[in-house]
Parts: structure tokens; sequence; C-alpha cells
């Protein structure tokens, strides 16, 4: 198949795909004269790399990509998903210690409001503990 019709089949553009090319993510794509002609295998490949990036995979985390089909290529691609996964559970980490800072804010807030005090957190709920 033609560049036009992996570009419709995966949602990439030609482009995109020339650039997925162009750095080794696709191996070696045949040719039929001055036209590439992909197959099935570049298509899954890129399905793969649009899938990574959409993950927040960059291109250069995913070279020797076309590698996936050696144990070394298997056990990269493993190392590179299990460091992706430990910094999302930082992430989520971090955003649960934000969540509990609004919602201790809010609270506070709430105090205020309560109380028809002036919004200043510290002194509503230092001064609901003493009134």
């Amino acid at each position: 198949m033609r560049i036009g019709e992996i570009a419709h089949r995966t949602g990439a553009s030609a482009k995109a795909i020339r650039l997925y090319e162009s750095r080794g993510l696709l191996g070696v794509v045949a040719r039929a004269g001055s036209y590439r002609q992909y197959g099935e295998a570049d298509v899954a490949r890129v399905q793969l790399i649009r899938q990574a990036q959409a993950l927040g995979f960059r291109l250069a985390e995913l070279d020797g990509l076309d590698a996936l089909h050696t144990d070394e290529g298997w056990a990269r691609m493993a190392a590179l998903l299990a460091r992706r996964r430990a910094a999302v559970a930082r992430e989520r980490q971090r955003l649960r210690s934000l969540d509990h800072q609004l919602a201790t804010l809010e609270t506070e807030l709430h105090a205020c409001g309560d109380r028809g005090v002036p919004i200043v957190p510290q002194d509503c709920v230092s001064g609901a503990a003493a009134g």
C-alpha cells in the first residue's frame, strides 16, 4: 500500500510516516520505483508509535522500535514502559497531595464563610478553635 493508504488507516499524516521512516522506527520500507510500499507490519508499527505518543512517549524514546522482534528490543521496551509507569505513579502521588491541599483549603474557606469573617484561612481556623 502507498503512503496515502497507510496514513488513512492509521490516522497519521504522510509527513509523520516519512518522519518515522527517517528515524528508523519503521525499519526498511520497500519501494516500487519511487513509491514507498507499506505492509501490514508497517500499519501495526505506525499504530504502536501513535499509541505510544498518545501515552506521552517522545519519538526519541522509541528509537530502536524496529528491534522489537529481538529479546534485547523487548527488554528495552519493557524497561521503557516500567519507567513510564513509575513516572505515572509519582504523578498520581503528587496529584493526591495536591487534592489533599485543595480539600484543606476548601474546608478552611468554608469555615470562614460560615462565620462571616474575612477570608484569611489561618485566622478562621485558629479563631474557630478559640471561639
